[in-house]
C-alpha cells in the first residue's frame, strides 16, 4: 500500500475572516438621500406644471422638450437610489 508523505504543517495556514465582515458600513454621502428624493419629487411635479399650465410653464421655449426634462430628473433620482445602502 502507498504511504502518503507528511505535509509540513508551517506551509498550512488557517484561513482568518476579516474584522468587519458582519458589520454594515454607512458609505453614503450626507447629500445622496435629499438630493435623490428632491429628483424624484421635481421630476412628476415638472410634468405636471407642465400639462396644467398648457405649455406655458415650466420653459415655454422648449415645448415637449419639458417631458423629457421631468423624466430625466425622475430618472436622476432613480439612479441615485441605487447607490443608497
Amino acid at each position: 500500500m502507498a504511504v502518503s508523505k507528511k505535509r509540513d504543517d508551517k506551509a498550512v495556514k488557517a484561513f482568518k475572516a476579516p474584522r468587519n465582515l458582519g458589520k454594515p458600513s454607512n458609505d453614503n454621502p450626507k447629500w445622496l438621500l435629499p438630493v435623490a428624493l428632491t429628483a424624484l419629487a421635481l421630476g412628476p411635479t415638472w410634468i405636471v406644471v407642465y400639462y396644467v399650465s398648457k405649455a406655458n410653464y415650466p420653459i415655454p421655449g422648449i415645448g415637449d422638450w419639458n417631458l423629457a426634462v421631468g423624466f430625466v430628473f425622475m430618472a436622476a433620482g432613480m439612479v441615485l437610489l441605487t447607490r443608497w445602502k
